[in-house]
């Protein structure tokens, strides 16, 4: 253990009763030699917290944190970030399962590529699979799991629609699900802004990213995602935190005009998420008008693999 530095497997959960258990289980049974659990109850109404208690009952290396009042997932990270004795921070989800290899191969990884490339100034993330109610399983790869990795600018014009440079792999993006970085980089970088309820994992890794960060993954399969459905995780939450992200990050924008591009975008997607069709077409149709170059490039580049995503995941199997 001694030659293993700890890592901090940091588990959010609000109103997770019926998951809780098998994200501290996946956590419990991790093969890496040196690690402490803190999990954040935020606040929940149901019986969350009785289940955490009894799951993490005579394991001396777990703490339950209770918040008084609930601050979100941004502040729950917080609080996580701010107690944790770890030298590295992996969040764990409340209704996902990391694989017992998960934190030995985001450890090895990171090591592996600051040695290489002469940075701690990183993050790293896991490859896996979605789960479907109806038996569907969505792969997804991690951003930087293959050549070319992204770095700064990078990640920025990726995250802001900006373009994507075709060269590099964005993966499935920056979800926190997957997350392992060291506790150092929040100390440059800062903790997650509380004001977001959806976006807080991309505006840390925009702030990452304008400090040249770099951004890594695995490309083994460790985290089994729940495709759950929760009170921020509806359409007109996420609409109103994409549109307060990109607000808080227009001084990045280059054109300026593709300021405007993206806040068309962000309406688009919520159009279509909420099936509200009619809305969704003219706006497309908006977008074609105002802006058809940026607007073929992205349509084609997403629109088919999410309409063949949509389709599978509807679907009786």
């Amino acid at each position: 253990m001694e030659s293993y530095p700890k890592i901090t497997i940091g588990i959010t959960s609000f109103n997770a009763e019926d998951s809780i258990t098998r994200a501290i289980e996946s956590a419990l049974v991790q093969d890496y030699p040196n690690t402490e659990i803190l999990i954040v109850d935020d606040c929940s109404s149901d019986s969350s917290r009785d289940v955490i208690q009894k799951a993490i009952e005579g394991h001396e290396n777990v703490r339950l944190i209770p918040h008084k009042e609930n601050t979100g997932f941004a502040g729950a990270l917080n609080t996580i970030i701010q107690n944790a004795q770890g030298e590295f921070i992996a969040i764990f989800d409340d209704d996902d399962i990391s694989l017992p290899q998960r934190l030995m191969i985001q450890y090895k990884r990171i090591t592996s590529y600051e040695e290489q490339e002469g940075t701690t100034l990183l993050a790293c993330w896991g490859s896996g699979y979605k789960q479907y109610d109806n038996g569907y399983k969505a792969p997804f790869q991690a951003i930087g799991s293959q050549p070319k990795i992204p770095v700064g600018i990078d990640l920025i014009q990726c995250q802001l629609y900006m373009g994507r440079n075709p060269e590099v792999f964005f993966g499935c993006g920056t979800p926190s699900c997957s997350l392992m970085v060291r506790k150092s980089t929040y100390d440059e970088v800062g903790l997650y802004d509380t004001s977001m309820r959806r976006t807080e994992d991309t505006d840390f890794v925009l702030r990452l990213a304008k400090k040249g960060g770099h951004f890594i993954g695995c490309p083994e399969e460790i985290v089994i995602q729940s495709a759950s459905v929760g009170h921020d995780k509806r359409p007109e939450v996420g609409y109103q935190s994409e549109l307060n992200l990109v607000k808080k990050h227009q001084d990045l924008f280059n054109p300026p005009r593709r300021y405007g591009y993206a806040q068309n975008w962000i309406k688009l997607r919520y159009y279509h998420f909420g099936q509200q069709r009619l809305k969704s077409i003219l706006t497309l149709i908006e977008l074609f008008t105002k802006y058809p170059i940026w607007t073929w490039e992205q349509f084609w580049r997403s629109a088919p693999k999410r309409l063949a995503h949509e389709m599978r995941m509807n679907k009786d199997l």
